[in-house]
């Protein structure tokens, strides 16, 4: 008969932990690589030294969520059951086989009750700032686009609430120029929304809208696209270099339009990093995007957008400008005089009614009964106009080119190795803090792999070549 191999379940042996995690294993790298001092020194204010009983180390309440992003765990709980029966987590906790392993109760509760709010920011910088000093960053060219994450809210549980419409970044600016312009033409300025005088006092708003308001978690959106189903939802407004390192993101609810979250993320990395070239998808393509970025010296990188008007009719490239005059003129000759200029910064231009009622091709060009025909466009056009050339060089055409090796990876990566399809967190705060500590855990795998590959070039490179031995192999 054949000999079955004995069970070995109960066999007692003596092991060292630090012998059954492999040497090339990812939490090895990551603990070369990462230091925890500055940590003690940040939370020590929040622990009580002379009084209750013992607390939790801070350094291991990370480690275990930095575990639960790292490895794409979904919640707390099953990583707090992952750690009990993994010995790599376990050594990288710095607990023995049999020690205890703090509750994941624990764990939440530092982190939304002890913990100051910006620990998240701080560690997801400490991270970045890691990687900026190895020269892992290549910040030359930034790519920013939006991924949505499913809230933790039943669709089904809701109500309308109509809400005052929110003032855009850019509306003093824009209403200053405006204004300008209604001036040279005899026209009223237009007053703003929040002025005093106006009938619902200093700081009303006229314009409302009707939103759908989850009421399981009221910071998250309805996020409706296409065909996609309507659900709840958080959108990660994100900023990626080159290599794919996270550089910022801005958390919102979920139909919050990317270009009106686009500011913060763009003054938070333009600001820490020198930026050149901004590459953004066609959401982004809008007159304010584009003036800012070029007037900051950046160069936007964006793509071709569909003429969204009529097909039958003549189109707006079939007028042309005279910036001397400043007026548009129709392809039949006629001049169409720009007439005034809206809250909304649009320029009007209206033809003469009694050169076009007879023309041939009135109902063509879709001038009314009359004979006048109205053009608009924006007061800011000619920073579209720039765009559009800018997209059409073969430098434009590559950069936009590495999105999907870029921004749309980082999101792809981030969905399918990391749990970020849906969140099982509640409010705006909850979510950013979990989405910041992601990223962060998504830059710090990078470093760490990054580095042990450099270091293993390194030694090797030595080894071959004896003359430079003494040379740095690799800066922590």
């Amino acid at each position: 008969m054949e000999d079955w191999r004995k069970d070995a379940r109960h066999e007692p042996i003596i092991v060292d932990l630090e012998a059954l995690v492999p040497k090339d294993h990812l939490l090895r790298k990551i603990e070369k690589v990462m230091d925890y001092e500055w940590l003690y020194e940040r939370l020590d204010p929040y622990y009580c030294h002379d009084n209750g009983r013992p607390g939790t180390d801070p350094v291991v309440l990370i480690k275990m969520v930095l575990i639960q992003h790292l490895f794409g765990i979904p919640s707390l709980r099953q990583t707090y059951r992952e750690i009990q029966v993994n010995v790599a987590y376990r050594w990288f906790l710095g607990y023995g086989l049999l020690d205890n392993i703090p509750h994941f109760a624990t764990v939440s509760y530092a982190f939304c009750k002890r913990f100051p709010d910006e620990l998240t920011s701080e560690i997801f910088e400490h991270i970045l700032n890691k990687a900026l000093n190895n020269r892992m960053l290549d910040p030359s060219a930034i790519f920013i686009d939006g991924t949505h994450i499913k809230a933790s809210a039943n669709k089904k549980k809701f109500q309308k609430e109509q809400v005052a419409k929110a003032a855009k970044v850019y509306s003093g600016q824009l209403r200053r120029e405006v204004n300008t312009e209604r001036e040279k033409l005899g026209k009223k300025p237009i007053e703003d929304d929040d002025d005093e005088n106006h009938p619902q006092g200093g700081g009303g708003s006229r314009e409302t809208v009707e939103k759908t308001v989850s009421t399981t978690d009221p910071d998250c959106g309805m996020f409706v696209k296409g065909e996609h189903e309507r659900q709840f939802a958080y959108e990660a407004h994100t900023a990626c270099d080159k290599r794919g390192f996270i550089l910022g993101v801005e958390v919102t609810a979920g139909n919050i339009h990317d270009s009106v979250a686009w500011d913060k993320v763009y003054d938070d990395v333009t600001s820490k990093f020198d930026v050149q070239f901004v590459a953004m998808d066609a959401g982004y393509k809008t007159p304010w995007i584009a003036k800012k970025t070029l007037d900051d010296g950046k160069i936007p990188v964006l793509p071709y957008t569909r003429y969204k008007g009529s097909k039958e009719g003549y189109r707006p490239w079939d007028y042309k400008y005279d910036p001397v005059k400043d007026v548009f003129t129709c392809p039949h000759g006629q001049e169409l005089r720009h007439t005034t200029t809206d809250r909304d910064g649009k320029r009007i231009y209206r033809s003469t009614p009694k050169y076009c009622v007879n023309c041939l091709s009135k109902s063509y060009c879709k001038a009314n009964e009359k004979g006048q025909k109205v053009f608009t466009t924006h007061i800011w056009q000619e920073y579209l106009d720039i765009v559009e050339s800018i997209r059409k060089t073969d430098l434009g055409k590559q950069i936009y080119a590495q999105r999907k090796e870029t921004i749309e990876r980082v999101f792809a990566d981030a969905k399918e190795k990391h749990a970020m399809r849906y969140t099982h967190h509640r409010g705006l705060a909850a979510v950013t803090r979990w989405v910041r500590l992601k990223f962060a855990a998504m830059n710090l795998k990078k470093l760490a792999q990054w580095s042990w590959k450099n270091s293993m070039f390194s030694l090797l490179f030595v080894r071959c070549c004896p003359i430079y031995k003494n040379a740095p192999t690799f800066a922590y």
